[in-house]
């Protein structure tokens, strides 16, 4: 009998710290600014990036001090995963918070940190670096989450 993905054994809280990592896609999405109306509080994703994420490898360039650098970035843990409105309906932290399985694209179900690229999933050749982006108000995007 085969043994099931630890994502599929084990809540948020249980994993190790390689496993929780590993549960990160490396899409970007999260990365992106995001615009909250002060009169609804809707939300609204840009396509500018944080300063940070490589536009090439969707990946963060100082993870160990992205919060140093960037300190309204959000650290996830599992709680704020279970109480955040932001995440990408795709991230595989949502979906395993929800009991659900991650998608065919997912790295740790293709084997291959690609195709969640090919897969046309991450923001990779869709975003502009924050340093030329100017005003984020003008980039609101309609193709998350």
């Amino acid at each position: 009998m085969a043994e099931r993905p630890f994502w599929r054994e084990k809540s948020l809280e249980e994993m190790t710290p390689e496993e929780w990592e590993s549960l990160c896609d490396g899409c970007g999405r999260c990365c992106l600014h995001k615009l909250v109306d002060d009169d609804g509080g809707n939300l609204a994703y840009t396509r500018v990036a944080c300063r940070l994420l490589d536009l090439a490898s969707c990946r963060c360039t100082d993870y160990a001090r992205r919060k140093a650098r960037v300190p309204d970035c959000t650290v996830l843990t599992p709680a704020v995963v279970r109480t955040t409105d932001w995440l990408p309906a795709s991230c595989a932290y949502r979906l395993v918070a929800e009991g659900r399985d991650l998608y065919w694209w997912h790295p740790l179900v293709s084997g291959d940190p690609e195709t969640v690229h090919a897969a046309g999933i991450s923001v990779r050749g869709k975003v502009l670096a924050e340093a030329e982006a100017g005003d984020v108000e003008d980039h609101e995007i309609d193709w998350l989450p």
